[in-house]
């Protein structure tokens, strides 16, 4: 019998080193990280969040992805109960001199971020003709 896994959403710890202005929970986003021979991809979970409220910053080698999530309340109706929560997303990445850091771009569908980050030429893998005397 498979083994039933509780997946949960887990609170960032990095809101400690930036100022917020909006109050609320902030989340990690549970992200995917997928390298091929040119490019390294980073997909992150992000649902509910609009795609002209994610900010994505580059400072320093360090790839900053922040999301945020409208906490919108229908009408005049008044939550009674709630499983899910919401919260705002952050997470952080320091990347190193492999990567073209001007080429990075994203895109957002179905509540997935996807940035991919491509590999210097440098840093490429390459086959290495071996020759004999």
């Amino acid at each position: 019998m498979a083994e039933k896994k509780s997946i949960q959403k887990q609170e960032s710890q990095a809101i400690e080193q930036s100022e917020r202005i909006r109050s609320g929970k902030v989340f990690l986003p549970a992200t995917d990280i997928i390298e091929t021979d040119n490019e390294i991809i980073i997909r992150a979970d992000m649902p509910g969040v609009n795609e002209k409220a994610i900010d994505i910053t580059l400072d320093n080698k360090v790839l900053t992805i922040q999301g945020c999530v409208d906490q919108d309340t229908p009408g005049d109706y008044q939550l009674a109960y709630s499983e899910y929560e919401t919260g705002d997303y952050l997470r952080k990445f320091t990347l190193s001199d492999a990567i073209e850091q001007e080429k990075i771009n994203a895109r957002y569908k179905e509540g997935v971020l996807e940035v991919t980050l491509p590999k210097a030429e440098k840093m490429k893998a390459r086959q290495i003709t071996v020759t004999s005397e």
